[in-house]
């Protein structure tokens, strides 16, 4: 069991190890980690059916955030399981195979929020910049092949991460993991063999999605604010920057947090443990903020 050479798939088990440093207050953990669950299935669900019965929200804008909404969803559905299962039930033991499964919902997730980012963005620069023709630039149908091409991209940026995975060979029966769900940064550093081409591809998809990503929202509000200095109102100015400032937040909130998470898992290998686990809270935390920022302008 657990040789060098041995695939992984068939006798490897993980242990997530939830957060032992509270060790007698996991009945007010699980109390407030189902609290939260609650709140944010809740908070999105009500923001589906308030876009889907209002007719004047039936926008490009709402669309988004119906999509940011569904794929909040997505991402407490993905994590629930293993956080309830380790932290409630004392379980924290995890197949091979079913921890694969979590990390791709969870970074196809991650993946699908930055498209969606992006198109909000898109969203602005064609209100602000161009607001006669974008009725026409963004139809429904439009939107529509927008929300599919993001969905499409992050499958098949994530898809290659499990099989990568796969390949490769653990040295022990059972790994402990330090979070309460698996995420690829955590099991990239657990194998016996040679990661070198996980580390290079994934590297690659944050680069390049990111990078590009990240260069064209900052495209788009250069021509916001340009577009926004010819206006000769300073009232006019002002409030036409307001409606994007939500946005830049919770751009803010995803994009530092995201690029800190890598760093540290791909450099801060000999980081105190407690670092690695802060810095994956911290998404969770992000995930929350900028869903209550865009919201607030909902």
């Amino acid at each position: 069991m657990g040789g060098f050479g041995t695939n992984i798939s068939s006798t490897t088990s993980f242990t997530l190890t939830g957060f032992p440093e509270m060790k007698g207050l996991e009945h007010w953990l699980a109390t407030l980690l189902l609290l939260l669950y609650a709140i944010s299935f809740l908070g999105n669900i009500l923001i589906l059916f308030i876009i889907k019965e209002e007719q004047s929200l039936h926008q490009p804008m709402y669309y988004f955030l119906s999509l940011l909404s569904v794929n909040d969803l997505g991402v407490s559905f993905s994590t629930l399981p293993t956080v309830l299962a380790a932290v409630c039930f004392h379980a924290p033991e995890t197949t091979f195979d079913a921890c694969l499964a979590q990390m791709f919902f969870i970074h196809f997730s991650s993946w699908t929020e930055f498209g969606i980012l992006l198109a909000m963005s898109f969203d602005h620069y064609v209100a602000i910049c161009n607001p006669l023709r974008c009725a026409t630039v963004l139809t429904d149908v439009r939107v529509a092949h927008i929300g599919i091409s993001i969905v499409i991209r992050s499958f098949c940026m994530v898809f290659p991460l499990p099989f990568l995975l796969k390949r490769l060979p653990f040295c022990k029966a059972s790994v402990v993991l330090a979070d309460s769900y698996c995420l690829h940064a955590d099991l990239i550093r657990l194998p016996c063999g040679d990661t070198n081409i996980n580390s290079m591809y994934g590297l690659f998809i944050v680069i390049s999605a990111f990078g590009v990503d990240s260069l064209l929202i900052l495209l788009s509000y250069v021509l916001i604010l340009h577009s926004v200095l010819a206006i000769a109102s300073r009232g006019e100015r002002l409030k036409t920057l307001n409606t994007c400032v939500s946005h830049i937040y919770a751009v803010l909130i995803f994009y530092v947090p995201m690029v800190s998470v890598s760093m540290v898992h791909r450099f801060g290998r000999h980081a105190p443990e407690y670092v690695h686990k802060f810095m994956s809270l911290t998404k969770e935390i992000r995930r929350r903020l900028h869903k209550m920022l865009l919201g607030a302008k909902f």
